[in-house]
């Protein structure tokens, strides 16, 4: 996501020290409660449950091309002419949205989950071949740009 670790320190209630250990593999004892705050800022959970190999069902295989729809639909929700997922695909490899998409990819950044947002980085980095790392750069760059005042892109 390009956060620093001070930036997801603050964000989690977290130590740097502690982020710094986590990032390196090097702590001893994280907490479920710490491990969960700091997903959470992420985009993330964790669960704890029996594991139980199968394998994907037809829906599940559907849902992971889905994220950009649905984030094209959750960029729209307040705008006449919504943004297809192929203008909001375009505008988050490119890093360069068409003028009258611009409110729209606001929206997407300064309000949509985090895990909606990671699961489009994961959709554009399995279908288009872009590195994640990239993705979330143009993110962060949209979202200056556009000067979203939410947290993460700080």
């Amino acid at each position: 996501m390009g956060l620093t670790q001070i930036a997801l320190a603050t964000l989690s209630g977290l130590s740097r020290a502690t982020v710094n250990q986590v990032e390196k593999g090097t702590i001893k004892d994280l907490s479920l409660t710490r491990a969960a705050r700091l997903l959470e800022v992420l985009g993330l959970s964790v669960a704890i449950a029996t594991p139980r190999p199968r394998p994907a069902s037809r829906e599940q295989e559907k849902e992971k091309g889905r994220a950009l729809d649905i984030a094209s639909r959750t960029a729209s929700v307040s705008y006449k002419t919504p943004v297809s997922a192929t203008h909001l695909r375009e505008a988050l490899t490119s890093g360069t949205p068409a003028s009258a998409f611009l409110p729209h990819v606001y929206a997407l950044l300064d309000e949509a989950p985090v895990s909606l947002l990671a699961s489009v980085v994961e959709q554009l980095h399995r279908e288009e071949g872009v590195e994640r790392a990239q993705v979330w750069k143009r993110m962060r760059e949209l979202a200056h740009r556009l000067k979203s005042r939410r947290e993460i892109w700080r």
